[in-house]
């Protein structure tokens, strides 16, 4: 993971803290600025219907420009809604429209929306509750009056006070603690406070988490199960997986997967104010709330940006959104009745994705069809959905040679533990196991075929993604591995492999872009 969640950004995190709450008053009717759903109002519960950008006032020669766009900055998919229809979905090879994708940060806003539904079906009755009241059962550390004080309401706008080193331009250290802590709930609770809540922002992804702690308590019911009932299942949303902490709790700051289509279906009901087929899952002020965040996080290289109740805002370019480490995106556009989903490895500029959004907006009705742009789009998707095959090298005898054979390594930064490689034959594979991430957690193998010619092989499912890998040779000595996981939003891991009779050299890239060599040894099992 990259040192630096803003890397390419552009723009910056901010947040919002009202003075009083909005859910004792309804919020204030802003029709002018956002469309109104209607019997007219299409619903994509069983599926997206589809339409060309000229028809929803669009044009495809701008979206092919956008396309374009995404293959510069390591997009896994690219979809544009427009009053309730797709006008553009597009998948990079050799990501695929079937894999759910890991959505990171992105998931805060929908643990938000969860406790939004909460309020309205009376399990949480304010979100001006203090946090503590869900935990009276544990012994909290340095339990003091600042902590005492900490609301659900400040665990939505990040204002919590507890200290936590999770910065938006250097490493994640406490929320690395935290992931390797045996009970999260309880590391969270006994942070000690560095602020009293409601007085400053700072980025915590063990507020989302407490927050889906609360949600279990609330509810009788996991989180995951929770959103099945009140928000996947209305919205037809049947494929995602959902990571979970050591005592079984959703994890709430990232881990949940879902298709890009289906992360499109929570853009339209924000976009719908919280209405869907009829009925009122969101309450509309929350939606308001999350739409028209206010407070500023005061930093210099994104003045404009605000953040309410997990979503991140754009006032100025009328456009907010749920966003996830290396851009994994749903954007609501209330005045261009427009919903964007991307999902990446790697980071791209928000505003510049809002400019080609809105450059590509020529008119509220239908435009005359353009062939031309259309054949532009149409061949800018097809491009990018098909994999290119890549050099590959002539096989040499050392092929054979370490085939079949284990490679074992001390404990390193890559976490790998053993790899093994079968090269000859009609189903060349690997192998691999890494070590154990938590106390008392086992060690992790995967394993697939491999492409020698060129194109990934998709292998076995992770926690996060289908592994999907290739390799070739640069000399007789030196074998080039590639591996994605297709929908963790990482960048692809690539290893050079050097072999030495019985010893091997690996060379890799660790999650801070650091290049890292270890050494390893053929095992004796072989």
């Amino acid at each position: 993971m990259k040192s630096s969640r803003l890397t390419g950004l552009g723009i910056v995190l901010g947040t919002i803290m009202l003075a009083a709450s909005i859910w004792g008053a309804a919020a204030q009717d802003k029709s002018e600025d956002r469309p109104q759903a209607s019997a007219e109002s299409i619903w994509p519960t069983k599926g997206w219907q589809t339409s060309t950008p000229e028809e929803q006032g669009m044009d495809s020669a701008a979206l092919a420009k956008l396309v374009a766009f995404g293959t510069s900055r390591s997009l896994d998919s690219l979809l544009v809604a427009r009053h309730g229809r797709i006008v553009l979905d597009a998948y990079y090879a050799p990501y695929a429209a079937d894999i759910p994708h890991v959505i990171n940060s992105a998931t805060k806003a929908v643990i938000g929306t969860l406790a939004a539904m909460a309020v309205k079906d009376g399990l949480l009755d304010s979100p001006d509750r203090k946090m503590l009241d869900f935990f009276a059962d544990r012994s909290v550390a340095d339990l003091d009056d600042r902590k005492k004080a900490i609301t659900v309401q400040n665990l939505l706008d990040m204002t919590s006070g507890i200290d936590w080193r999770e910065p938006m331009d250097g490493p994640f250290v406490t929320f690395y603690e935290m992931e390797r802590s045996a009970d999260w709930v309880k590391f969270i609770l006994d942070r000690p406070m560095s602020n009293t809540p409601g007085e400053l922002f700072n980025y915590n992804s063990g507020n989302p988490h407490l927050l889906s702690a609360i949600l279990t308590k609330l509810t009788g019911m996991s989180t995951s199960d929770y959103a099945k009932a009140r928000l996947f299942g209305p919205l037809g949303i049947k494929d995602w997986n959902w990571r979970r902490d050591p005592q079984g709790v959703s994890t709430g700051g990232n881990g949940l997967a879902l298709l890009p289509r289906d992360m499109a279906k929570i853009g339209y009901l924000y976009l719908r104010h919280g209405e869907w087929e009829g009925k009122t899952l969101v309450p509309p002020a929350w939606i308001e709330r999350a739409s028209r965040a206010t407070i500023n996080m005061n930093m210099k290289s994104g003045p404009d940006l605000r953040y309410s109740n997990f979503f991140w805002a754009l006032p100025t370019k009328n456009v907010y959104m749920a966003v996830g480490y290396h851009n994994q995106v749903i954007m609501v556009f209330p005045v261009l009745d427009i919903v964007v989903v991307t999902t990446a490895r790697d980071f791209y500029s928000l505003g510049l994705m809002v400019n080609y959004i809105t450059d590509a907006v020529k008119s509220e009705t239908a435009l005359a069809p353009a062939p031309d742009g259309a054949s532009l789009l149409a061949k800018a998707v097809r491009d990018v959905s098909m994999e290119k095959p890549s050099e590959v090298g002539a096989t040499p005898e050392t092929a054979a040679a370490i085939s079949g054979k284990t490679y074992e390594f001390p404990r390193n930064v890559l976490g790998i533990k053993s790899l093994a490689l079968t090269l000859t034959g009609p189903q060349p594979r690997i192998d691999l196991e890494f070590y154990n991430q938590g106390p008392g957690a086992p060690s992790r193998r995967v394993g697939g075929p491999i492409g020698l010619d060129g194109l990934y092989r998709r292998g076995d499912a992770t926690q996060v993604g289908i592994a999907a890998v290739k390799g070739s040779w640069l000399n007789d000595r030196t074998f080039v591995l590639q591996r994605f996981i297709l929908g963790a939003g990482a960048a692809e891991q690539k290893y050079t492999l050097w072999f030495d009779d019985e010893k091997l050299n690996l060379r890799g890239t660790d999650w801070n872009g650091r290049d890292v060599s270890i050494d390893g040894a053929a095992s004796r099992k072989s």
